[in-house]
């Protein structure tokens, strides 16, 4: 591979936070139910309401935080979209399948079939820009939108493409948060609000007015628990200025990073759960934190989980997520100067 670098230049996302904007960075509103969903911007000020009347909400959210992106990174037509999801459009497979139960295999509506396949939401927006490039999904639990991510970085140093729109997307029904909520997974005492995800970024080549520079990206696999595997990511080995953990309050899931955390002993430790809430594609919003704090420079002390109190200073962030404590992505952001 070159060693091009890759910027991203946008990034955007709809969450339990204010949507398609930032104001969480100095007013971040924090959920203390067990359970919540995101909170939509009005959908008319983006779509057509003749084409999106038929569309489930998370096609709707995906389709517009990509517009913003693509808006905002002034690129009309990337020439790879590559989507992250662990459900894909849940909604519409739990409303066809209630239908099918209810109703039998007569008088079905097809829509609801039609948009519960996983790359639906890939294939919508590169047909709402018109993009005939490169456009694949990844499902791969909670590491779906690293997959993304990582393919894109990988294309983009092979010089196969220079821009590229990543997103993720996910949504949690009620259903669905019921049945986590019996596993332990989520919805516990102590854990983070389960909620949903639909964030989207435009990586480029082009260092102008960009967020971050991503200055490597990794996808391990740890059979046997953490050992040194993160040292084999080239980036780790030099000094960074804070690492962003997934921690969500669940012991199963903190176990991997507590261990990490101890290996980066003197590390200031940052969270991003506790203001965005957990789904598989969580990491999405993770990145999209990451990015947005290199850009100011400075982390605020909320986003702590290491027991300081003061906001900090950083130009290099190390950003781990993981799956089921086997598959690792570790992800080296840089501020751009």
């Amino acid at each position: 591979m070159t060693d091009q670098k890759i910027y991203i230049k946008a990034a955007t996302q709809i969450s339990m936070q204010q949507p398609l904007s930032e104001a969480w960075l100095t007013a971040p509103e924090r959920p203390d139910v067990p359970y919540q969903r995101s909170q939509d911007p009005n959908f008319r000020d983006w779509l057509n309401p003749l084409e999106s009347r038929r569309m489930g909400k998370l096609m709707k959210r995906a389709l517009v935080t990509a517009q913003k992106v693509m808006k905002e990174a002034g690129i009309s037509q990337p020439e790879a979209i590559i989507t992250g999801t662990g459900l894909g459009c849940i909604e519409n497979t739990e409303l066809f399948l209630d239908q099918l139960c209810r109703e039998g295999e007569e008088m079905l509506k097809p829509t609801y079939f039609m948009q519960s396949t996983h790359n639906t939401i890939s294939s919508l927006i590169a047909i709402q820009c018109k993009c005939h490039g490169y456009n694949t999904t990844y499902s791969h639990k909670s590491v779906s939108f690293d997959s993304a991510l990582l393919d894109a970085f990988v294309q983009m140093r092979l010089g196969d493409i220079r821009t590229a729109l990543v997103t993720g997307n996910d949504e949690m029904t009620p259903s669905y948060f019921s049945i986590l909520q019996r596993t332990g997974y989520i919805g516990q005492a102590g854990q983070v609000t389960a909620g949903e995800a639909s964030v989207a970024m435009m990586l480029t080549v082009e260092k102008d007015e960009a967020l971050c520079e991503i200055e490597d990206a990794r996808l391990l696999y740890h059979s046997g628990g953490l050992g040194d595997g993160f040292l084999s990511v080239p980036s780790c080995s030099e000094p960074i200025d804070a690492v962003m953990f997934g921690v969500n309050g669940n012991p199963e899931n903190d176990a991997f990073y507590e261990q990490l955390g101890q290996q980066l002993a003197g590390v200031p430790q940052l969270r991003y759960k506790h203001l965005f809430g957990e789904c598989y594609t969580a990491s999405g919003l993770g990145v999209y934190a990451a990015a947005h704090l290199l850009k100011q420079g400075e982390v605020p002390a909320f986003m702590r989980c290491d027991g300081g109190s003061e906001a900090l200073k950083v130009n290099r962030m190390l950003f781990v997520n993981h799956s089921d404590g086997q598959n690792v992505s570790y992800i080296v952001l840089k501020r751009v100067e």
